[in-house]
């Protein structure tokens, strides 16, 4: 390890190179990883620390600037900053860190950060079939938008995709083959990980009825009928929010539910029917199987409460 005698900042652009060429990070990715150190380097430069070597960032010194980010207020200025958004920072700084270890620059080792303790978070919130089948019953498919909305809802379900998957979807990708009873399609998700996505035979059909009204030129496979002529036609994720919303409202189901709802429903459905953990990794797009694990616990819970509700000791007495 040798000492740098440049200070921290200057790192930054090789920093960039590293996420870019050595972790293969997306642009997006470099670009929050960017923002969340440029919030260190403001910090550094406001306390006349811009000057600050690598090896002289010290335990006390990033003590100070965790007691700084637990004082900052959010973007609105009303509350203090989440734990998981302060930890976001912590990460930020971490991963600065390992680069310095990477390239043989004596700094403060990457383990000495201690993220904020956060609580424990919400069990996993996804609905059962009855209440999909609410859900996917609510709009009006008679009307035109009302058919819209029911192939969104269907393709939720039956793909698991993510809401910023779904709008992003093209008309020319859903190519339908009168052979086939349902369709399969490449997208590229989360991280730019490519994955097959499935459309069922349920969600084809509805599919190929919203298609069939399509009489625009619109490049988005689902637009928007409002607004001005002139206005881009593609759904927004918060506009398929707010219809998902709207549906569970009429449907019955709890108001809580948002498409990412419907992404877990499809996962716990899987997993509940017998589907290896692996696979539901790989429908699900998820980089490390850690990540899909949360759903086991739902399923678990669920397999303990039905052998607590049929398996009961009582009918054998003490």
């Amino acid at each position: 390890m040798q000492k740098s005698e440049k200070p921290i900042p200057y790192h930054f652009n090789d920093f960039l190179d590293y996420l870019d060429i050595e972790k293969g990070l997306s642009d997006t990715s470099q670009a929050t990883y960017a923002r969340l150190l440029k919030k260190f380097f403001s910090w550094l430069k406001k306390n006349n620390l811009q000057d600050l070597k690598p090896h002289e960032l010290t335990d006390e010194i990033v003590w100070q600037y965790r007691v700084f980010l637990s004082r900052s207020l959010n973007i609105n200025g009303e509350k203090s900053l989440k734990k998981s958004t302060q930890n976001h920072y912590l990460i930020a700084l971490r991963n600065l860190l390992i680069f310095f270890t990477q390239k043989d620059i004596l700094s403060l080792p990457a383990d000495k950060i201690k993220l904020a303790k956060q609580a424990k978070e919400a069990s996993v919130k996804f609905l059962n079939l009855d209440q999909v089948k609410s859900l996917l019953s609510a709009p009006n498919a008679e009307t035109i938008t009302g058919l819209r909305d029911k192939a969104i809802l269907e393709a939720f379900f039956s793909t698991g995709m993510r809401v910023a998957e779904l709008t992003t979807l093209n008309r020319d990708q859903i190519k339908i083959n009168p052979l086939s009873k349902d369709l399969e399609i490449g997208i590229v998700g989360k991280g730019n990980r490519p994955r097959t996505v499935y459309f069922s035979q349920r969600a084809l059909k509805w599919l190929k009825k919203y298609l069939e009204t399509r009489e625009d030129k619109e490049k988005a496979l689902f637009i928007n009928y409002k607004g001005p002529k002139n206005a881009p036609r593609r759904l927004t994720p918060r506009s398929m929010e707010n219809l998902v919303k709207k549906y569970s409202v009429l449907a019955g189901v709890p108001v809580s539910t948002v498409p990412h709802t419907l992404r877990h429903s499809f996962a716990t459905d899987l997993l509940n029917k017998g589907v290896d953990l692996r696979v539901v990794q790989e429908f699900l797009g998820h980089r490390n199987i850690s990540t899909t694990q949360i759903y086991t616990h739902v399923v678990s819970k669920q397999l303990r409460d039905v052998h607590r509700q049929f398996h009961s000791d009582k009918e054998l007495g003490e």
